[in-house]
């Protein structure tokens, strides 16, 4: 199979569990021949969408399949500004889409031409949550039942917030609307929390995770890492914004829990230091977030030089296509620590035939060429995508000042 080109490129927006996903479909010269990607930004898929069809289809359709790095260089110099989340998540859909194609005209799984697997499954990790201590625990011990060993706990929304934290929480009269949280009530509460689900169940059964979701100050992060430590977590994810990262360093000298950093990574240069100075144990980007699979097997390479693990961001608005595609660099690098994962839904694998199966907490990918999951376009459309409400990223602090969620 020779001069295989892009013929067209396609965005398909569909969303079958209620979370607006975006896929990009190549299909090639060779009749049959296509692949898929994850481009995936769900707050802003419209946005997506436009810049795939507005932008990279002109500039990329009658271009060889085989020549991925060119395009991925070419794609991204192309806007002059870029490592922004919307351009990256198009870039990425044509990316992971091309990687799709390689490993189809190969005849081999991708993680095969990724060098061959290290390992025969990736194990993941769920997200347990509750209104109580209790009530997550339950939810803990209902993962361990389905065979998971690596569980996510926390309590209320992130932050602590509840639907109706502006009623109550303290503010001012006249505050906005939003998804209000008290800092030192969540820390107060996690640590509650985790006292009565280690109390419970030990420490030999299960490694229990939690994300800060930025949602506290350097200090506060600081303090309430240092209060965890007891807790033994396999890691504590996202204690910092991005714009804070330079705490890091001290985070590192003062705490021994496992740190992992990076969901709303876009930008090398966001986590080129935090690698280099080991500052960080797992890396924790959106793949698509950062453009595909091409940036991040190369970051992958760059974290197992500063033994840095990759734990990529898997939840509900990562596609079934995108999960697939970090499950096959999952098993292919050598420094896999975890992977996130939000489950599939029924509807999820209608319409998208050959996900990835989970078993005993491991997930396995199909033996079928490329990344083995597909597209089904007619399905797809039963579930259409809508501009819907995010509630929880109307963030505010008790006196009603709004904040990065």
């Amino acid at each position: 199979m020779s001069n295989v080109t892009i013929r067209e490129i396609k965005t398909i927006l569909t969303a079958p569990r209620g979370i607006d996903l975006v896929v990009v479909k190549i299909e090639t010269s060779e009749p049959g021949l296509h692949g898929v990607g994850c481009a995936t930004f769900t707050q802003r898929f419209t946005a997506v969408a436009t810049a795939v069809n507005d932008y990279l289809k002109p500039l990329l359709e009658g271009r060889s399949v085989d020549n991925i790095e060119d395009i991925w260089q070419s794609a991204a110099g192309n806007s002059y500004w870029r490592n922004g989340p919307v351009l990256n998540n198009a870039i990425s859909g044509v990316d992971q889409a091309l990687w799709d194609i390689k490993g189809k005209m190969a005849n081999m799984p991708v993680y095969e031409l990724l060098g061959g697997k290290c390992r025969e499954a990736a194990a993941v990790y769920r997200h347990a949550g509750g209104a109580s201590p209790e009530e997550v625990e339950e939810s803990v011990r209902r993962y361990m039942g389905e065979g998971y060993r690596y569980i996510r706990c926390q309590m209320g929304a992130y932050g602590g917030q509840t639907e109706n934290g502006a009623q109550t929480i303290a503010s001012p009269d006249g505050s906005l609307p939003g998804a209000y949280y008290d800092p030192a009530q969540y820390m107060r509460d996690t640590l509650r929390m985790f006292d009565h689900v280690r109390g419970k169940l030990g420490f030999d059964s299960v490694e229990l995770l939690h994300d800060v979701h930025e949602r506290l100050s350097p200090v506060q992060a600081l303090r309430f890492a240092k209060e965890l430590e007891p807790i033994g977590l396999f890691f504590l994810e996202d204690a910092l914004p991005p714009e804070q990262v330079e705490w890091f360093a001290d985070l590192r000298r003062q705490v021994a829990t496992p740190l992992a950093m990076g969901e709303l990574f876009n930008h090398p240069l966001e986590w080129k230091n935090l690698i280099a100075q080991r500052l960080i144990d797992y890396i924790r980007v959106h793949v698509s977030q950062i453009g595909g699979l091409t940036p991040a097997k190369k970051l992958a390479a760059l974290c197992e030089a500063f033994g840095v693990r990759t734990a990529w961001h898997g939840p509900g608005d990562t596609s079934p296509v995108g999960m697939a595609a970090q499950l096959h660099l999952d098993l292919a690098v050598p420094n896999f620590g975890i992977q996130e994962f939000s489950g599939f839904s029924d509807e999820e694998r209608e319409v998208f035939p050959g996900c990835p199966e989970v078993r005993n907490g491991f997930m396995y990918p199909n033996a079928s060429p490329g990344y083995g999951i597909d597209l089904d376009e007619a399905k797809a459309k039963l579930y259409p995508c809508a501009l819907r409400e995010h509630g929880w990223l109307k963030a505010r602090l008790p006196d009603g000042t709004a904040v990065r969620a």
